[in-house]
Protein backbone atom coordinates (compact mmCIF):
# COMPACT_ATOMS: atom_id res chain seq x y z
CA UNK A 1 0.00 0.00 0.00
CA UNK A 2 3.07 2.13 -0.21
CA UNK A 3 2.27 5.56 -1.73
CA UNK A 4 -1.63 5.10 -1.40
CA UNK A 5 -3.20 7.63 1.41
CA UNK A 6 -6.50 6.15 2.31
CA UNK A 7 -7.99 9.56 2.23
CA UNK A 8 -7.47 9.63 -1.61
CA UNK A 9 -10.17 6.67 -1.97
CA UNK A 10 -13.71 7.77 -2.99
CA UNK A 11 -16.10 8.78 -0.55
CA UNK A 12 -17.99 5.56 1.33
CA UNK A 13 -20.50 5.34 3.58
CA UNK A 14 -19.64 6.43 7.20
CA UNK A 15 -17.90 4.15 9.57
CA UNK A 16 -20.01 2.27 11.46
CA UNK A 17 -22.82 2.09 9.30
CA UNK A 18 -23.25 -1.56 9.38
CA UNK A 19 -23.82 -1.79 13.39
CA UNK A 20 -26.23 -0.53 15.24
CA UNK A 21 -25.36 3.09 16.40
CA UNK A 22 -25.21 2.01 20.21
CA UNK A 23 -23.02 -0.94 19.33
CA UNK A 24 -20.34 0.02 21.17
CA UNK A 25 -22.80 1.17 24.60
CA UNK A 26 -24.96 -2.02 24.55
CA UNK A 27 -22.01 -5.11 23.50
CA UNK A 28 -18.81 -3.26 25.44
CA UNK A 29 -19.96 -1.23 28.29
CA UNK A 30 -23.01 -2.55 29.18
CA UNK A 31 -23.65 -4.55 32.74
CA UNK A 32 -23.92 -3.92 36.38
CA UNK A 33 -21.95 -0.79 37.46
CA UNK A 34 -19.77 -2.24 39.94
CA UNK A 35 -18.51 -5.10 38.15
CA UNK A 36 -14.77 -5.50 37.75
CA UNK A 37 -14.25 -5.08 33.88
CA UNK A 38 -10.31 -4.00 33.83
CA UNK A 39 -7.29 -4.07 36.13
CA UNK A 40 -4.26 -2.17 34.73
CA UNK A 41 -2.88 -2.24 38.23
CA UNK A 42 -5.77 -0.78 39.99
CA UNK A 43 -9.26 -2.39 39.60
CA UNK A 44 -11.40 -0.52 37.31
CA UNK A 45 -15.53 -0.89 37.29
CA UNK A 46 -18.10 -0.68 34.91
CA UNK A 47 -19.76 2.52 36.42
CA UNK A 48 -16.57 4.06 36.15
CA UNK A 49 -15.25 2.97 32.75
CA UNK A 50 -18.70 4.47 31.06
CA UNK A 51 -17.83 7.56 32.80
CA UNK A 52 -13.99 7.96 31.70
CA UNK A 53 -15.51 7.01 28.19
CA UNK A 54 -18.15 9.51 28.11
CA UNK A 55 -15.23 12.15 29.68
CA UNK A 56 -12.75 11.28 26.61
CA UNK A 57 -16.15 11.73 24.45
CA UNK A 58 -16.22 15.58 25.31
CA UNK A 59 -12.77 15.77 24.76
CA UNK A 60 -12.38 14.37 21.63
CA UNK A 61 -15.26 16.39 20.08
CA UNK A 62 -13.93 19.36 21.49
CA UNK A 63 -10.55 18.25 19.63
CA UNK A 64 -12.77 18.29 16.44
CA UNK A 65 -13.90 14.28 16.45
CA UNK A 66 -17.75 13.82 14.79
CA UNK A 67 -18.95 10.99 12.95
CA UNK A 68 -17.02 10.22 9.79
CA UNK A 69 -13.86 11.81 11.46
CA UNK A 70 -10.68 9.74 11.80
CA UNK A 71 -8.49 9.64 14.80
CA UNK A 72 -4.90 7.82 15.19
CA UNK A 73 -4.39 6.43 19.29
CA UNK A 74 -0.60 6.04 20.43
CA UNK A 75 -0.78 5.68 23.74
CA UNK A 76 0.64 2.35 25.98
CA UNK A 77 -1.41 -0.39 27.35
CA UNK A 78 -3.95 1.96 29.83
CA UNK A 79 -7.69 2.01 31.07
CA UNK A 80 -6.94 5.89 29.26
CA UNK A 81 -6.28 3.60 25.84
CA UNK A 82 -9.40 1.72 26.24
CA UNK A 83 -11.23 4.96 27.11
CA UNK A 84 -10.10 6.79 24.40
CA UNK A 85 -10.97 3.88 21.71
CA UNK A 86 -14.22 3.27 22.72
CA UNK A 87 -14.87 7.37 22.99
CA UNK A 88 -13.64 7.64 19.52
CA UNK A 89 -16.50 4.45 18.61
CA UNK A 90 -18.79 6.34 19.71
CA UNK A 91 -18.42 9.04 18.13
CA UNK A 92 -18.85 7.14 15.33
CA UNK A 93 -15.15 8.00 14.26
CA UNK A 94 -12.68 5.53 12.31
CA UNK A 95 -9.75 4.62 14.34
CA UNK A 96 -6.22 3.37 13.54
CA UNK A 97 -3.95 2.11 15.96
CA UNK A 98 -0.21 2.82 16.58
CA UNK A 99 2.37 0.94 18.68
CA UNK A 100 3.25 3.03 21.89
CA UNK A 101 6.74 1.68 21.27
CA UNK A 102 7.23 2.76 17.29
CA UNK A 103 9.78 5.70 17.44
CA UNK A 104 9.13 9.74 16.41
CA UNK A 105 10.53 8.77 13.17
CA UNK A 106 7.99 5.64 12.35
CA UNK A 107 4.64 7.41 13.97
CA UNK A 108 5.33 10.12 11.62
CA UNK A 109 5.33 8.13 8.70
CA UNK A 110 2.60 6.33 9.87
CA UNK A 111 0.36 9.47 10.55
CA UNK A 112 1.72 10.77 7.41
CA UNK A 113 0.10 7.65 5.68
CA UNK A 114 -3.32 7.46 7.28
CA UNK A 115 -3.84 11.61 7.88
CA UNK A 116 -5.87 11.18 10.80
CA UNK A 117 -7.78 14.49 11.98
CA UNK A 118 -7.08 14.03 15.70
CA UNK A 119 -3.84 12.40 17.14
CA UNK A 120 -3.88 11.03 20.37
CA UNK A 121 -1.32 10.70 22.59
CA UNK A 122 -0.01 10.89 25.69
CA UNK A 123 2.33 13.65 27.80
CA UNK A 124 3.65 10.53 29.91
CA UNK A 125 7.07 8.75 28.92
CA UNK A 126 6.12 5.74 27.27
CA UNK A 127 6.95 2.46 29.55
CA UNK A 128 10.12 0.41 30.02
CA UNK A 129 10.26 -2.59 27.90
CA UNK A 130 9.05 -5.07 30.06
CA UNK A 131 6.26 -3.17 31.66
CA UNK A 132 2.62 -4.23 31.32
CA UNK A 133 0.86 -1.16 31.43
CA UNK A 134 1.62 3.07 32.17
CA UNK A 135 -0.36 5.17 33.47
CA UNK A 136 -1.45 7.11 30.34
CA UNK A 137 -4.22 10.20 30.57
CA UNK A 138 -4.90 10.91 26.89
CA UNK A 139 -4.73 13.75 24.81
CA UNK A 140 -6.19 15.03 21.46
CA UNK A 141 -4.50 17.31 19.09
CA UNK A 142 -6.34 18.54 16.24
CA UNK A 143 -4.37 17.73 12.83
CA UNK A 144 -5.47 20.70 10.30
CA UNK A 145 -3.55 18.51 7.87
CA UNK A 146 -6.19 15.58 8.63
CA UNK A 147 -8.97 13.98 6.62
CA UNK A 148 -12.07 12.44 7.34
CA UNK A 149 -12.69 8.86 7.10
CA UNK A 150 -12.93 7.76 3.16
CA UNK A 151 -14.11 4.19 3.97
CA UNK A 152 -16.29 2.79 5.87
CA UNK A 153 -14.72 0.80 8.34
CA UNK A 154 -14.64 1.86 12.03
CA UNK A 155 -10.91 0.23 12.73
CA UNK A 156 -7.49 0.82 11.11
CA UNK A 157 -4.32 -1.69 12.18
CA UNK A 158 -1.17 -2.04 10.97
CA UNK A 159 0.30 -5.28 10.09
CA UNK A 160 2.96 -6.50 12.39
CA UNK A 161 5.43 -6.13 9.76
CA UNK A 162 7.44 -9.47 10.70
CA UNK A 163 8.26 -10.19 6.79
CA UNK A 164 8.70 -6.81 5.52
CA UNK A 165 7.03 -3.36 5.04
CA UNK A 166 3.38 -3.08 7.53
CA UNK A 167 0.00 -3.17 5.26
CA UNK A 168 -2.57 -1.22 6.28
CA UNK A 169 -5.59 -3.53 7.20
CA UNK A 170 -9.46 -1.94 7.97
CA UNK A 171 -12.31 -3.62 9.52
CA UNK A 172 -15.39 -2.75 9.90
CA UNK A 173 -17.78 -2.54 13.11
CA UNK A 174 -19.41 -5.18 11.59
CA UNK A 175 -16.65 -7.31 11.12
CA UNK A 176 -15.78 -6.76 14.98
CA UNK A 177 -19.13 -8.02 16.16
CA UNK A 178 -19.18 -10.72 13.82
CA UNK A 179 -15.66 -12.11 15.76
CA UNK A 180 -17.09 -11.31 19.13
CA UNK A 181 -19.64 -13.98 18.42
CA UNK A 182 -17.38 -16.45 17.21
CA UNK A 183 -15.63 -16.19 20.47
CA UNK A 184 -19.12 -16.50 22.45
CA UNK A 185 -19.59 -19.83 20.43
CA UNK A 186 -16.27 -21.43 21.74
CA UNK A 187 -17.09 -22.94 24.88
CA UNK A 188 -13.46 -22.98 26.30
CA UNK A 189 -13.20 -19.07 25.76
CA UNK A 190 -13.45 -17.16 28.69
CA UNK A 191 -16.81 -16.00 29.34
CA UNK A 192 -18.91 -14.97 32.26
CA UNK A 193 -17.51 -15.65 35.42
CA UNK A 194 -13.97 -16.16 34.36
CA UNK A 195 -10.55 -14.15 34.20
CA UNK A 196 -8.22 -13.36 30.95
CA UNK A 197 -4.44 -11.90 31.82
CA UNK A 198 -3.92 -10.66 28.32
CA UNK A 199 -0.11 -10.58 27.53
CA UNK A 200 -0.74 -9.36 23.75
CA UNK A 201 -0.85 -6.17 22.47
CA UNK A 202 -4.00 -4.08 22.70
CA UNK A 203 -3.19 -2.44 19.11
CA UNK A 204 -2.99 -5.87 17.65
CA UNK A 205 -5.76 -8.07 16.50
CA UNK A 206 -5.41 -11.32 18.85
CA UNK A 207 -5.18 -8.64 21.93
CA UNK A 208 -7.37 -6.21 21.35
CA UNK A 209 -10.77 -8.72 20.16
CA UNK A 210 -9.56 -11.92 21.37
CA UNK A 211 -8.42 -10.12 24.73
CA UNK A 212 -9.80 -6.55 25.43
CA UNK A 213 -12.89 -6.49 23.24
CA UNK A 214 -14.09 -10.77 24.24
CA UNK A 215 -13.54 -9.67 27.75
CA UNK A 216 -15.63 -6.64 28.32
CA UNK A 217 -18.49 -8.18 25.70
CA UNK A 218 -18.47 -11.46 27.60
CA UNK A 219 -17.89 -9.56 31.12
CA UNK A 220 -14.67 -11.91 31.97
CA UNK A 221 -12.32 -9.78 33.71
CA UNK A 222 -9.22 -8.61 32.10
CA UNK A 223 -6.07 -8.18 33.76
CA UNK A 224 -2.68 -6.83 32.37
CA UNK A 225 0.59 -7.70 34.54
CA UNK A 226 2.68 -4.89 35.88
CA UNK A 227 5.60 -6.56 34.03
CA UNK A 228 6.05 -8.96 31.11
CA UNK A 229 8.33 -11.31 33.01
CA UNK A 230 8.15 -14.65 33.67
CA UNK A 231 7.36 -13.62 37.81
CA UNK A 232 5.17 -10.34 36.49
CA UNK A 233 2.75 -12.72 34.63
CA UNK A 234 2.72 -15.40 36.84
CA UNK A 235 2.37 -13.21 40.04
CA UNK A 236 -1.05 -11.82 37.45
CA UNK A 237 -2.10 -15.29 37.56
CA UNK A 238 -1.69 -16.41 40.73
CA UNK A 239 -3.42 -13.14 42.55
CA UNK A 240 -7.01 -14.47 41.22
CA UNK A 241 -8.58 -17.13 44.08
CA UNK A 242 -11.99 -17.70 42.98
CA UNK A 243 -12.65 -17.21 38.95
CA UNK A 244 -10.72 -19.86 36.52
CA UNK A 245 -8.31 -17.97 34.69
CA UNK A 246 -6.85 -17.98 31.05
CA UNK A 247 -4.08 -16.72 30.13
CA UNK A 248 -3.96 -15.18 26.35
CA UNK A 249 -0.53 -14.36 24.60
CA UNK A 250 2.07 -15.45 21.83
CA UNK A 251 4.27 -18.65 21.86
CA UNK A 252 7.14 -16.42 23.05
CA UNK A 253 5.06 -16.01 26.06
CA UNK A 254 4.41 -19.58 26.75
CA UNK A 255 8.02 -20.18 25.99
CA UNK A 256 8.76 -18.11 28.93
CA UNK A 257 6.67 -19.68 31.30
CA UNK A 258 7.37 -23.09 30.41
CA UNK A 259 10.73 -22.43 31.14
CA UNK A 260 10.54 -21.72 35.14
CA UNK A 261 12.19 -23.90 36.65
CA UNK A 262 9.90 -24.34 39.69
CA UNK A 263 6.56 -22.96 38.92
CA UNK A 264 4.02 -22.10 41.82
CA UNK A 265 1.12 -23.65 42.42
CA UNK A 266 -1.94 -22.03 40.23
CA UNK A 267 -5.22 -23.52 41.25
CA UNK A 268 -7.38 -20.66 39.15
CA UNK A 269 -5.56 -21.52 35.86
CA UNK A 270 -7.15 -23.02 33.21
CA UNK A 271 -5.53 -22.72 30.34
CA UNK A 272 -3.22 -20.41 28.14
CA UNK A 273 -3.60 -19.91 24.63
CA UNK A 274 -1.28 -18.44 21.88
CA UNK A 275 -1.74 -17.16 18.17
CA UNK A 276 0.86 -15.07 16.05
CA UNK A 277 3.05 -18.34 14.65
CA UNK A 278 3.49 -21.68 14.85
CA UNK A 279 4.57 -23.25 18.16
CA UNK A 280 8.08 -24.93 18.79
CA UNK A 281 7.78 -28.75 18.50
CA UNK A 282 7.44 -30.01 22.40
CA UNK A 283 6.40 -26.62 23.51
CA UNK A 284 2.91 -27.92 24.35
CA UNK A 285 4.14 -30.84 26.55
CA UNK A 286 5.92 -29.08 28.08
CA UNK A 287 4.33 -25.68 29.32
CA UNK A 288 1.66 -28.91 30.39
CA UNK A 289 3.94 -30.89 32.42
CA UNK A 290 5.00 -27.58 34.04
CA UNK A 291 1.44 -26.08 35.14
CA UNK A 292 -0.93 -29.18 34.41
CA UNK A 293 -3.29 -27.00 31.75
CA UNK A 294 -3.21 -27.41 28.17
CA UNK A 295 -1.62 -24.78 26.11
CA UNK A 296 -4.12 -24.25 23.12
CA UNK A 297 -3.57 -22.25 20.27
CA UNK A 298 -5.40 -20.19 17.59
CA UNK A 299 -4.85 -19.37 13.97
CA UNK A 300 -5.79 -15.91 12.73
CA UNK A 301 -4.87 -12.95 10.82
CA UNK A 302 -5.43 -9.24 10.83
CA UNK A 303 -7.63 -8.89 8.45
CA UNK A 304 -10.34 -11.48 9.47
CA UNK A 305 -9.31 -12.03 13.57
CA UNK A 306 -9.40 -15.68 14.68
CA UNK A 307 -10.01 -18.26 11.74
CA UNK A 308 -9.59 -21.26 13.92
CA UNK A 309 -8.86 -22.65 17.17
CA UNK A 310 -7.47 -25.54 19.36
CA UNK A 311 -8.31 -24.32 22.58
CA UNK A 312 -8.13 -27.90 24.15
CA UNK A 313 -4.45 -28.83 23.02
CA UNK A 314 -6.21 -31.75 21.47
CA UNK A 315 -5.80 -31.29 18.08
CA UNK A 316 -2.21 -29.99 17.53
CA UNK A 317 -1.41 -28.84 14.97
CA UNK A 318 -4.59 -29.21 13.43
CA UNK A 319 -7.39 -26.80 14.03
CA UNK A 320 -11.06 -26.21 14.00
CA UNK A 321 -12.34 -23.82 11.43
CA UNK A 322 -14.84 -21.23 13.62
CA UNK A 323 -18.56 -21.00 12.69
CA UNK A 324 -19.34 -19.00 9.78
CA UNK A 325 -15.16 -19.40 8.58
CA UNK A 326 -15.24 -20.82 4.69
CA UNK A 327 -11.84 -22.11 3.73
CA UNK A 328 -10.61 -23.61 0.38
CA UNK A 329 -7.24 -24.64 -0.96
CA UNK A 330 -5.78 -22.85 -3.94
CA UNK A 331 -2.18 -24.13 -5.69
CA UNK A 332 -1.00 -25.13 -1.79
CA UNK A 333 -2.56 -21.76 -0.63
CA UNK A 334 -5.30 -21.40 1.98
CA UNK A 335 -7.34 -19.10 1.17
CA UNK A 336 -10.69 -17.63 3.06
CA UNK A 337 -13.91 -16.66 1.91
CA UNK A 338 -14.73 -12.47 2.47
CA UNK A 339 -16.66 -10.28 0.77
CA UNK A 340 -14.78 -7.43 0.36
CA UNK A 341 -11.18 -6.78 0.67
CA UNK A 342 -9.54 -5.88 3.67
CA UNK A 343 -6.73 -3.75 2.18
CA UNK A 344 -8.33 -0.02 1.11
CA UNK A 345 -6.97 1.54 -1.61
CA UNK A 346 -4.77 -1.68 -2.58
CA UNK A 347 -5.80 -3.42 -5.88
CA UNK A 348 -3.69 -6.44 -5.73
CA UNK A 349 -5.36 -9.79 -7.32
CA UNK A 350 -2.69 -11.83 -5.17
CA UNK A 351 -3.69 -10.78 -2.02
CA UNK A 352 -7.59 -10.96 -2.45
CA UNK A 353 -9.46 -11.27 -5.30
CA UNK A 354 -13.26 -13.16 -6.32
CA UNK A 355 -14.28 -12.97 -2.73
CA UNK A 356 -11.58 -15.09 -1.44
CA UNK A 357 -8.53 -13.64 0.38
CA UNK A 358 -5.36 -15.38 0.03
CA UNK A 359 -3.54 -15.73 2.98
CA UNK A 360 -0.12 -16.89 1.47
CA UNK A 361 0.14 -19.71 3.94
CA UNK A 362 0.75 -23.38 3.10
CA UNK A 363 -1.90 -25.49 4.92
CA UNK A 364 -3.57 -28.75 4.79
CA UNK A 365 -7.01 -29.00 4.67
CA UNK A 366 -8.82 -32.40 6.01
CA UNK A 367 -12.34 -32.83 3.27
CA UNK A 368 -13.68 -35.34 6.17
CA UNK A 369 -13.35 -33.59 9.41
CA UNK A 370 -12.72 -30.01 7.86
CA UNK A 371 -9.66 -29.12 10.04
CA UNK A 372 -6.85 -26.92 9.17
CA UNK A 373 -2.93 -27.45 10.00
CA UNK A 374 -1.13 -24.38 8.85
CA UNK A 375 2.04 -25.07 7.53
CA UNK A 376 3.72 -21.77 7.16
CA UNK A 377 4.27 -19.13 4.81
CA UNK A 378 3.99 -20.50 1.44
CA UNK A 379 6.95 -18.76 0.28
CA UNK A 380 9.08 -20.69 2.64
CA UNK A 381 9.31 -23.36 0.10
CA UNK A 382 12.73 -22.70 -1.83
CA UNK A 383 15.10 -23.90 -4.79
CA UNK A 384 18.73 -25.26 -3.60
CA UNK A 385 20.36 -26.37 -6.80
CA UNK A 386 16.93 -27.64 -8.39
CA UNK A 387 15.55 -29.48 -4.94
CA UNK A 388 13.09 -28.04 -3.50
CA UNK A 389 13.47 -27.23 0.22
CA UNK A 390 10.98 -26.01 2.83
CA UNK A 391 12.28 -23.50 4.85
CA UNK A 392 9.72 -24.20 8.10
CA UNK A 393 10.58 -27.83 7.98
CA UNK A 394 14.14 -26.33 9.00
CA UNK A 395 13.20 -23.97 11.18
CA UNK A 396 11.12 -27.00 12.90
CA UNK A 397 13.93 -29.22 12.82
CA UNK A 398 16.49 -26.73 14.67
CA UNK A 399 14.02 -25.66 16.97
CA UNK A 400 13.55 -29.08 18.74
CA UNK A 401 17.25 -29.78 18.79
CA UNK A 402 18.37 -29.63 22.40
CA UNK A 403 20.04 -26.64 23.53
CA UNK A 404 17.88 -24.66 20.85
CA UNK A 405 15.37 -22.15 22.71
CA UNK A 406 14.07 -20.42 19.11
CA UNK A 407 14.76 -20.97 15.68
CA UNK A 408 14.65 -18.30 12.45
CA UNK A 409 15.53 -19.55 8.84
CA UNK A 410 15.53 -17.25 6.00
CA UNK A 411 16.06 -17.31 2.10
CA UNK A 412 18.55 -14.84 0.85
CA UNK A 413 20.87 -13.86 -1.70
CA UNK A 414 20.15 -17.87 -2.83
CA UNK A 415 21.31 -19.30 0.51
CA UNK A 416 19.77 -20.77 3.31
CA UNK A 417 20.52 -18.49 7.20
CA UNK A 418 19.44 -20.15 10.25
CA UNK A 419 19.64 -17.70 13.74
CA UNK A 420 19.37 -19.49 16.62
CA UNK A 421 18.84 -18.58 20.37
CA UNK A 422 20.90 -21.59 22.38
CA UNK A 423 20.48 -22.07 26.27
CA UNK A 424 23.89 -20.91 28.21
CA UNK A 425 25.57 -24.49 28.33
CA UNK A 426 24.72 -25.75 24.43
CA UNK A 427 27.24 -26.32 22.52
CA UNK A 428 27.69 -25.22 19.09
CA UNK A 429 29.00 -28.26 18.01
CA UNK A 430 26.69 -30.58 18.69
CA UNK A 431 24.41 -28.05 17.04
CA UNK A 432 26.06 -28.90 13.81
CA UNK A 433 26.43 -32.23 14.66
CA UNK A 434 22.64 -33.33 15.50
CA UNK A 435 22.02 -30.77 12.76
CA UNK A 436 23.76 -32.82 9.77
CA UNK A 437 22.36 -36.16 11.16
CA UNK A 438 18.69 -34.86 10.99
CA UNK A 439 18.84 -32.65 7.60
CA UNK A 440 20.07 -33.51 4.19
CA UNK A 441 22.93 -31.55 2.92
CA UNK A 442 20.97 -29.59 0.27
CA UNK A 443 18.59 -28.60 3.19
CA UNK A 444 21.05 -27.31 5.70
CA UNK A 445 21.58 -23.87 6.09
CA UNK A 446 25.23 -22.12 4.74
CA UNK A 447 25.30 -20.23 7.76
CA UNK A 448 24.34 -20.72 11.63
CA UNK A 449 24.35 -17.41 13.40
CA UNK A 450 24.01 -18.01 17.56
CA UNK A 451 22.57 -15.18 19.39
CA UNK A 452 21.66 -14.35 22.99
CA UNK A 453 17.97 -14.06 21.91
CA UNK A 454 16.32 -13.40 18.76
CA UNK A 455 14.92 -10.24 17.60
CA UNK A 456 11.02 -9.45 17.44
CA UNK A 457 8.55 -7.52 16.40
CA UNK A 458 6.35 -5.41 18.76
CA UNK A 459 3.62 -7.71 18.76
CA UNK A 460 6.41 -10.88 19.63
CA UNK A 461 6.13 -12.40 16.77
CA UNK A 462 9.85 -13.46 15.78
CA UNK A 463 11.59 -11.01 12.64
CA UNK A 464 12.12 -12.62 9.57
CA UNK A 465 13.99 -10.25 7.82
CA UNK A 466 17.12 -11.24 6.85
CA UNK A 467 19.04 -7.70 7.21
CA UNK A 468 17.85 -7.20 10.27
CA UNK A 469 18.81 -10.50 11.51
CA UNK A 470 22.69 -10.10 10.45
CA UNK A 471 22.59 -6.32 11.88
CA UNK A 472 20.97 -8.75 15.19
CA UNK A 473 23.99 -11.52 14.46
CA UNK A 474 26.75 -8.64 14.22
Amino acid sequence: MTGISLSALPPASLPHADAPDDWVDRLLLAGPGGEECLRFGTPVDRAALRALVGAQAERLAAAGLAPGGTAALRLPPSTGFVAALLACWQLRAQVALLDHRLTEHETGLAVERLAPQVLVGSEQRTSAALRGFSEAEPVAVRRPDGRPAATGHALVQLSSGSTGPAKVIARTAGDLIRELACYRRLAEFPGEGERVVLLSSVVHVLGLVGGLLNSLHARAPLTVPERMTAAGILAAVGAERERPTTVIGVPFHAELLAGVASPPPLPRLRRMVVAGELIRPGLPAAFTAAYGVPLGSMYGMTELGVIATDLTGRLHPAKRPVDGMELRMADGELQLRTAASPYPGLDDPTRWSDGWLHTRDAAVLDPDTGLVTVLGRRDSQVSIGGLKVDLTEVEQTLAALPGVREAVVVFDEGAIEAYLATEDDAGHALVHDLLARRLAAYKRPRRLAFLPQLPRTATGKLLRDPAALRAAAR
